[in-house]
């Protein structure tokens, strides 16, 4: 470690890992991710130095004042989003099963099989699974060719419904909201869950602001924080973001497989994406406080692949953008990530929250 770099405070893994486990467990489908809003709300009241406000479009936006004064603009920005993956509700079907949209972007045999919850106007929630039309191999003569698709895959309802009408009797109606079962467990120090994408990096940034609070520590400049709802369709960060800004570090998961450099252990930065370069220098910058305080960090390019980040560049927003994250397995599938990779991102987050 460089000598003139200060020791970085002890980070509380063991909160870190409790809050993601009861984010995971909120449902948070784009377009509907209030609860989820909500209990990160709730969280940082816990930290009366920052301040928090919604914005119009439904997202957290979150103040925390630095070494240069209560009443400095934030000049640096990080986010991170709370939606997920997710459906809603297209048609219900003659025979009391239910067509669904997708929300986000996921492949439909990767939800196959999944128990779901339809979250209801007026009636609450109705649980469900979600199959193919053709489920049964003693039935149907093509069932490991059929497609999976939007028009092939349905909801089963865990009800005495055989009809349209029985259906809408139980309070469901086109438009409601799906949610998928996250199936969240702990094992080995590996966190396995849907939509790890981006509620780990959620996890990062409340671990980071708790740490400045614990050790009494300021962030070097003014920053703020976005909470995003809308990132899962290509919204999240278009808008909502102080005009001071003049850097902005979007945290979400590193992507993992074939050909990538991306691993579950470690924390990654990501210079390319679908969307093409982040910042050169802001992306060295980070590279270089990782190898200052001896994080290890691997660079990756992931082209099938966007951020809020991007969001916000394609809106006009003038800051340099970069993007890092944790590293997770299985993206839009049923992910996996590792302690290691939780705690690095944290730490760089930290030292450039001190930088």
């Amino acid at each position: 470690m460089t000598q003139n770099k200060t020791a970085l405070p002890l980070i509380d893994y063991p909160w870190q890992q409790d809050f993601l486990v009861r984010l995971l467990n909120t449902p948070s489908p784009t377009g509907f991710s209030s609860e989820a809003i909500r209990l990160v709300e709730k969280e940082l009241a816990a930290f009366p130095e920052v301040r928090a406000e919604w914005t119009r479009k439904g997202s957290l936006l979150v103040f925390i004042p630095g070494q240069d004064g209560a009443k400095a603009k934030p000049t640096r920005g990080l986010t991170a989003h709370v939606d997920t993956l997710g459906a809603m509700v297209r048609e219900i079907k003659p025979s009391g099963r239910l067509e669904l949209t997708s929300v986000g972007g996921f492949a439909w045999g990767s939800v196959e099989g999944e128990n779901c919850l339809v979250h209801t106007r007026e009636n609450g929630t109705l649980r469900g699974s979600i199959l193919p039309h053709k489920a049964s191999v003693h039935v149907y003569d093509n069932v490991r060719d059929e497609k999976r698709d939007a028009s092939s895959m349905e909801v089963r309802l865990d009800a005495q419904t055989s009809s349209a009408s029985d259906t809408r009797a139980l309070g469901i109606e086109v438009g409601d909201y799906v949610s998928f079962d996250p199936r969240v467990e702990v094992v080995n120090d590996f966190v396995k869950s849907r939509h790890l994408d981006d509620k780990a990096a959620v996890a990062n940034l409340l671990s980071a602001i708790k740490t400045l609070h614990d050790h009494n520590l300021k962030p070097r400049q003014s920053t703020c924080v976005l909470f995003s709802n809308y990132e899962e369709v290509g919204l999240g960060g278009s808008s909502d973001f102080p005009a001071s800004l003049e850097e902005l570090v979007a945290v979400d998961m590193a992507a993992i497989g074939d050909g990538q450099a991306s691993d579950e252990f470690h924390a990654s930065i990501c210079v390319k994406d679908g969307g093409g370069p982040y910042h050169h220098e802001l992306s060295n910058k980070l590279r270089d406080l990782a190898k200052d305080y001896d994080i290890p960090v691997k660079v990756d390019i992931y082209l099938n692949y966007s951020s809020d980040g991007k969001a916000y560049w394609r809106a006009g927003g003038h800051a340099a953008v970069a993007l890092i994250g944790p590293g997770v397995d299985s993206s839009h599938h049923y992910e996996r990530t590792h302690k290691n990779a939780l705690i690095d991102t944290t730490k760089w987050i930290l030292v450039y929250l001190l930088s």
